[in-house]
């Protein structure tokens, strides 16, 4: 997958079609169960390839936490944040090629759709996906299963990043709760269908971390079992200041590219730069530094 560009005009038709700006959550996320296209049950690969159009795709992944109060998080993504996101991907020329999947995220043992995963996309087909994600809304907010988008970008995903430049992807998860510790391998059957021992977060973070940088947000500003398992990659931001999620994605993204902190922060306005500045405070990463 992943063909395509992403346009400010496919973006406004379908914000209009499907009346984005002024609709619910429930009235922008349709779906009232999980669809097969996105159950990871039925999908053996999701693939982030290079094609003629796109020569040097770069796969970023970034899972949602939609339990309890979690609504206003997918909302948001799909009323602004989406769209600022790949206006500067690709105004930025930040990463060669971005090929972007969103993926739902809950618990594994409570949730009737604990993953759900879009394709790898490069055009307006990434906000139509989205759209179509089940936004379930069950369980309660602590804690949840984030790892479970690691276990499928390292079981089930092909990238050509990788493979054949040996360059990461990125992932990211946002949330605001804490990490169960593993994954049981009843678990993995259920939402997988794979037979797997019982795994370790820590394990998880490791064999993910292989082919792509991780990252976590943190909307709580106060757990800190994410920083167990990806230490120097966890960003913290408070629920009002979700809007600036584009920047803050950004931000780790450039650090990552050997960015400086002063270059990042100087072209942003003051209320982005106090965001941002805080978000990145504790990241570890770029030449020196790399999960």
């Amino acid at each position: 997958m992943g063909r395509g560009s992403y346009t400010a005009s496919d973006w406004s038709r379908l914000r209009e079609s499907r009346k984005i700006d002024k609709g619910s959550v429930n009235e922008i996320f349709r779906a009232r169960k999980m669809d097969d296209r996105f159950n990871p049950r039925f999908i053996d690969k999701r693939e982030a390839r290079d094609c003629e159009e796109h020569p040097n795709s770069t796969p970023i992944a970034i899972g949602v936490d939609v339990t309890g109060s979690m609504g206003y998080l997918s909302e948001e993504i799909i009323k602004n944040s989406l769209n600022e996101l790949m206006k500067k991907l690709y105004s930025t020329n930040l990463v060669e090629d971005p090929q972007l999947m969103f993926a739902a995220i809950g618990d594994a043992s409570d949730d009737d759709a604990p993953l759900q995963v879009t394709q790898f996309e490069s055009d307006i087909r990434i906000a139509e996906q989205l759209m179509d994600l089940w936004i379930e809304g069950s369980g309660g907010d602590s804690p949840e299963d984030y790892q479970l988008l690691w276990y499928f970008i390292s079981r089930h995903t092909e990238i050509d990043s990788f493979s054949k430049r040996q360059k990461k992807g990125f992932c990211f998860t946002i949330g605001d709760a804490p990490f169960h510790q593993g994954l049981y391998s009843n678990d993995i059957k259920k939402v997988f269908d794979d037979d797997c021992r019982d795994l370790k977060t820590k394990t998880l973070a490791d064999e993910a971390g292989e082919r792509y940088h991780l990252f976590h947000i943190d909307l709580n500003c106060g757990f800190e079992s994410a920083a167990m398992y990806i230490p120097g990659h966890v960003l913290s931001m408070k629920p009002s200041e979700i809007k600036y999620l584009p920047e803050v994605i950004v931000a780790a993204i450039q650090l990552t590219n050997g960015m400086s902190r002063k270059d990042i922060l100087g072209p942003l306005d003051f209320s982005s730069k106090r965001v941002v500045e805080e978000a990145i405070r504790k990241l570890s990463v770029g030449k020196k530094f790399q999960l």
